[in-house]
């Protein structure tokens, strides 16, 4: 279908409570719980994004006038490669695990650990990728057996209209649904019982939802943004750097949560990277940005407004863009020198394709100030040579980090995603969406024949407190001192190295050396 011509109609509250009661129902059921049934669930979830792919990038356009390109790769074909994935892994993942780490003595109860679904779950998804960070968590959900309900952003309306389309044409709607509405049904959905609640958004949204939630003791994820920096160094490829970060800040038109909110250049090389950007830009839009069908808009007149005041109270200087088109919700990638850490574009996140830079003297300078903006951001970027990139992340903290890149991280399906501190709490993507899901349950089996080996657990308690030492207690390997001991039968095996590998290794290097025609090939096993 090319299009869903009908305008959002919101959801009517007074219904919401027996939606919600509709899905709590289904789970007790335990229908969604075979592993077939979640497998049909998500094929028919891919074919229902796959028959809408031309409605979901016409919907991206109109909401965000996103490239098809972008829709394609960040939004549909991403959802339906994550189908796949999971689909390929799902009895893997499901499958009960043997405990690891069990001593001798409790191996007989036969420890594992069950993958059990939560149960029904709500999904509030966000504006800037509409399809993308709705459906993936949704499939983390239907992989792991739970129910679900999904509330789309009303930000992005033709988008939310597409996908309660696919929802309710794809899906066993007696297990999954979709709320429509904005503030009050959100209210409304936050006042029911729910099993995980899944958010991604804003900062000020995720403590309401947290506050709720912990009416209840609900457990959350929570996927946040922050001011996240980008770190250039005095050793840094500047070419590399200004290209990269500038694709960062140019997808979605800068809507994006993980991308650099500022960037820090060592001031050596300051001219240098300017000059970068500027040649890259036109590289990229030959014919102008706002002429480019390469290049999205901003979703909403609020938020347009919201970027053009951040910009108009800056302290700093525009070297590069500037442009505004109120009426197409145009905003030129525009970059901004700023000379301190206070300035606004620095201290708050905008969400746009704002690129403020700050000049630093060092590198000490420019880690000092990434901890003081905002200790855990989303997202860190740090250009520069290995011994410095090191450094940075070693005294740093993010939810992620992508080395000698902008957002890199962030866009690899398979690879868990999530804030930490105040830029989110969980993780999903891949293997991780089925575990946000899922409650990893600790199970064992007692045998009836181990009663006589059980007897010293019970009472009377006389006389049994030297055996059960004897059974239980571990001995350290390590002295008061805190050092680790190492026996003269372990030096000895051991070639004194102090650890097993390290004795391996000696090994190897002596058995080379007492036979040095010996080559690896006539070791292999055979």
């Amino acid at each position: 279908m090319a299009s869903i011509a009908t305008e959002l109609k919101y959801t009517p509250i007074g219904t919401i409570p027996g939606v919600a009661a509709g899905v709590r129902n289904a789970f007790n059921s335990h229908k969604t719980k075979p592993i077939e049934f979640r497998l049909m669930q998500l094929r028919k979830l891919y074919w229902g994004i796959q028959d809408n792919e031309a409605a979901i990038t016409q919907a991206c356009k109109e909401d965000l006038g996103k490239p098809a390109f972008e829709t394609y790769m960040a939004e549909i074909g991403w959802c339906k490669n994550d189908i796949i994935f999971v689909t390929q892994n799902l009895h893997k993942w499901a499958k009960d695990e043997t405990a690891p780490d069990i001593p001798l003595m409790n191996k007989l109860l036969s420890p594992t650990i069950r993958k059990d679904p939560l149960g029904a779950v709500l999904i509030i998804g966000t504006y800037n990728f509409p399809v993308n960070l709705s459906i993936t968590p949704l499939v983390g959900a239907i992989a792991a057996g739970c129910t679900a309900i999904l509330k789309p952003s009303e930000s992005a309306p033709s988008v939310a209209k597409v996908l309660q389309h696919i929802v309710e044409t794809s899906l066993d709607v007696s297990c999954y649904g979709v709320i429509q509405g904005a503030v009050p049904e959100t209210t409304a959905l936050l006042n029911e019982k729910w099993d995980k609640i899944f958010y991604t958004g804003s900062v000020n949204v995720a403590k309401i939802i947290a506050k709720k939630a912990a009416e209840t003791l609900t457990p959350i994820t929570l996927e946040l943004g922050g001011r996240n920096p980008a770190i250039v160094t005095r050793n840094a490829d500047v070419r590399l750097a200004a290209k990269r970060l500038l694709w960062g800040k140019l997808m979605n038109a800068g809507q994006v949560c993980i991308s650099q909110n500022y960037t820090m250049v060592d001031k050596e090389i300051l001219d240098p990277f300017i000059a970068e950007m500027k040649a890259v830009l036109r590289q990229f839009f030959p014919n102008g940005v706002k002429e480019s069908e390469d290049y999205g808009r901003i979703v909403n007149g609020r938020q347009w407004a919201r970027l053009k005041k951040m910009l108009e109270e800056t302290k700093g200087k525009v070297v590069i863009g500037g442009d505004m088109d109120e009426a197409n919700r145009f905003i030129e990638p525009t970059v901004i020198l700023v000379d301190s850490p206070n300035d606004s574009l620095v201290s708050d996140e905008s969400f746009g394709p704002l690129l403020p830079i700050l000049a630093v003297e060092d590198l000490d300078t420019a880690i000092r100030i990434a901890n003081e903006v905002h200790r855990t951001p989303l997202g860190l970027y740090p250009f520069g040579n290995k011994q410095e990139t090191d450094r940075i992340m070693l005294e740093t903290q993010s939810g992620g980090v992508s080395v000698n890149d902008a957002l890199f991280h962030g866009t690899i399906p398979t690879l868990p995603f999530g804030g930490v501190g105040d830029s989110g709490q969980g993780a999903y993507r891949g293997r991780a969406s089925f575990d946000c899901f899922s409650h990893r349950r600790s199970v064992t089996t007692t045998p009836g024949w181990m009663e006589r080996l059980l007897d010293i657990r019970y009472p009377p308690y006389e006389g049994k407190l030297a055996s059960f030492k004897r059974m239980s207690d571990l001995k350290p390997n390590f002295g008061r001192d805190g050092k680790v001991k190492v026996s003269l039968v372990g030096y000895i095996l051991s070639l004194g190295a102090g650890s097993k590998s390290e004795g391996l290794l000696r090994y190897a290097l002596v058995l080379l050396g007492e036979f040095p025609d010996i080559s690896f090939q006539r070791l292999e096993i055979r």
